[in-house]
């Protein structure tokens, strides 16, 4: 299957960026300061302790703007955003980095996660062991593979190294073929992503299309989570995992915005 055109440019603008970077902090020396970093927190195991609880395991994400959208929260501040979704209950944090079509930054996943208790994704578009070297120096306890951009071999091998670095991995999909290559790995987190990326437009069907083909995994269900009744439907599929972001950033008080829309859930 093609890979959508935005997908394309991130990309292609991905192995530049892996360049500029080498050339200011060479992998050896990347790879020192991972020795720096505290044990990884846990990403799954937090996502597993509340579903156990019975609760939703909610990834909470932190991200300032986005290609379709815009900017969709300034000012922002993930400091304060991290706090308030730690006091409304999320399991866990996601946090943008990619700086040119998120307008993240490797300095807000440090000072989100340094703010909180919560374990962080890395979410970016990772695409070389660099860049995985690079989520462990920054304190990532897991990070993002997105099956479209990326050949079997090297999803496996990316994926391999980020468990040898003590991280955890959400393996993306957004069509049964990509499920078909997740579901070749050991991972406990698949991630389908209810976003078109040709259109950007979202359905949550696309997640209860792929479920049944998915047993003894913990299914996230990406993008397009607006309201209860929507956390309901999941529910009631026994999908408990959801990783939210723009209902969350365009809310006065995310963390509070996030315990509307999932207490209100039954």
């Amino acid at each position: 299957m093609p890979v959508p055109s935005v997908l394309q440019k991130i990309v292609k603008r991905k192995y530049q960026e892996i360049v500029e970077r080498k050339r200011k902090m060479p992998t050896k020396a990347l790879r020192a300061h991972i020795d720096d970093q505290t044990a990884s927190r846990g990403f799954t195991s937090a996502i597993e302790r509340k579903i156990t609880m019975g609760l939703p395991a909610v990834i909470a994400e932190i991200k300032k703007a986005s290609p379709s959208k815009g900017v969709m929260r300034d000012p922002f501040s993930p400091v304060d955003i991290a706090k308030s979704y730690e006091e409304g209950g999320a399991a866990c944090l996601s946090v943008l980095t990619d700086v040119d079509f998120f307008q993240g930054a490797d300095d807000y996943l440090i000072a989100a996660r340094n703010a909180v208790s919560l374990p962080v994704i890395r979410k970016d578009f990772i695409v070389d062991d660099y860049s995985v070297y690079e989520a462990r120096a920054l304190g990532a306890d897991c990070i993002l593979l997105i099956v479209a951009i990326l050949e079997p071999d090297r999803l496996q091998s990316l994926n391999n190294l980020a468990h040898e670095l003590g991280m955890d991995v959400l393996v993306e999909v957004h069509d049964r073929q990509e499920l078909k290559c997740a579901l070749t790995l050991p991972n406990r987190l698949i991630g389908i992503n209810n976003r078109n990326l040709n259109d950007f437009t979202t359905d949550l069907n696309t997640t209860l299309s792929l479920m049944n083909d998915i047993e003894n995994r913990i299914i996230v269900t990406e993008s397009g989570i607006h309201t209860p009744e929507q956390v309901n439907a999941m529910r009631d599929k026994n999908i408990n995992a959801f990783l939210v972001g723009e209902a969350f950033m365009r809310a006065d008080d995310p963390g509070e915005k996030l315990k509307q829309l999932f207490l209100q859930a039954r």
